[in-house]
């Protein structure tokens, strides 16, 4: 991919991945988190459930060393739940978006879920329904609307406004 490389990511990343999701939340919009959000807690709970249980990524740049993006999901919880990968986020950095990082993080993520677990029969997300970019971009990579959460997250600006559920399923004929 050019200017970067995506690899599984380590404990030693969360500083890094820290810093991303900083400069990703400080665009309104950005992430469902603002950047004062963005702890150490934070980063550090979803890094190790992720590496525990599901798929992270970063995306470093080659030149710089820099982590300017990540993507991870990780398994709910109850055994019910195994065959879910849920929590499903991804931050690229503002000045590398627009570049196809994202897209492909998505595809790395989803090989690595196709090839290397196959326990994993779905994927999921949720994005803000205003999104209709990133919506329109999941649905490209396979993943289909499954609902509407009515006024469930706080609209950029004022208001709130609906939440969209979504889901990549494995084939299972």
């Amino acid at each position: 991919m050019g200017n970067y490389t995506i690899n599984p990511a380590t404990v030693e990343d969360r500083q890094g991945v820290k810093n991303l999701y900083f400069a990703v939340a400080l665009i309104e919009g950005g992430l469902a988190r603002t950047a004062d959000e963005i702890t150490d807690d934070y980063v550090s709970n979803f890094v190790e459930k992720s590496l525990k249980s599901g798929i992270i990524l970063i995306a470093r740049h080659s030149e710089s060393g820099q982590i300017v993006g990540e993507i991870h999901a990780y398994a709910l919880g109850p055994k019910a739940f195994a065959h879910v990968l849920g929590e499903l986020t991804i931050a690229v950095h503002p000045e590398h978006q627009g570049q196809k990082l994202g897209k492909a993080l998505f595809t790395e993520l989803l090989r690595l879920v196709f090839e290397t677990r196959k326990d994993i029969l779905r994927v999921e997300l949720i994005a803000r329904e205003s999104n209709k970019k990133a919506i329109e971009f999941y649905q490209k990579l396979g993943f289909k609307i499954e609902g509407r959460f009515v006024d469930r997250i706080q609209s950029v600006g004022d208001g709130v406004e609906a939440d969209i559920p979504m889901a990549w399923r494995r084939a299972t004929d």
